[in-house]
């Protein structure tokens, strides 16, 4: 392919809101497809993305990105737009930040097509219903939950790792790689011994920019 070739294959709209970086654009090179995304520029995380095959779309969903429509509004506009649940947080306030990432955890769990989807879901509910847990920010490391003290783009980790399996059992361990410090048959166990092995006196989450 021609460098000439390969521009054509992407292109990027900036937003008149200085919280969201350039949507990205891309065309498929074998079949009439495009994806698009776009980021917060803190953390490079999506807050929406999509793809279609109805170019007309794309532009809607453009123009509404570059006008600062609201995330709900750019998904009315053009439908194919997926939201990921994060939302906007112009001050990027760690509380905020947080919220917004759990937001997007439980509903990537809630979407995942897998056959472990049922137990991964059940896991990060469970941990989000735990105060201790949910006040400090998540993030997984091949599918296993973690925890910072920070927020994207530097993490500082804290406490054990949470996993499950296609077998329905759930892991706790001092990293992903084995759940040394037990297994159980259901989250809310997995969950509390979690809670039970974090340092004490955890102050608020901060901001890891």
């Amino acid at each position: 392919m021609s460098p000439e070739s390969a521009l054509l294959l992407h292109a990027t709209v900036a937003s008149t809101l200085p919280h969201r970086s350039p949507l990205q654009i891309s065309a498929w090179s074998h079949e009439r497809r495009w994806s698009i995304r776009g980021e917060e520029p803190l953390q490079g995380l999506s807050l929406v993305d999509g793809r279609t095959d109805d170019l007309a779309e794309v532009a809607k969903a453009a123009r509404a990105w570059h006008d600062g429509a609201a995330l709900d509004d750019i998904h009315q506009a053009a439908p194919f737009v997926h939201l990921t649940g994060r939302f906007d947080v112009p001050d990027h306030d760690p509380a905020r930040l947080t919220e917004s990432e759990w937001r997007s955890m439980r509903l990537e769990a809630a979407e995942l097509e897998s056959d472990w989807q049922e137990f991964y879901q059940s896991l990060i509910e469970a941990a989000h219903a735990e105060p201790a847990l949910r006040a400090l920010y998540p993030f997984t490391s091949h599918w296993a939950l973690r925890f910072s003290t920070t927020t994207r783009p530097h993490l500082t980790i804290v406490g054990p790792c949470l996993s499950t399996s296609g077998e329905g059992m759930y892991g706790v361990g001092r990293g992903f790689i084995s759940p040394d410090l037990g297994q159980f048959s259901t989250a809310r166990e997995a969950v509390a011994l979690a809670v039970h092995h974090l340092p004490a006196d955890l102050g608020p989450v901060a901001l890891g920019g």
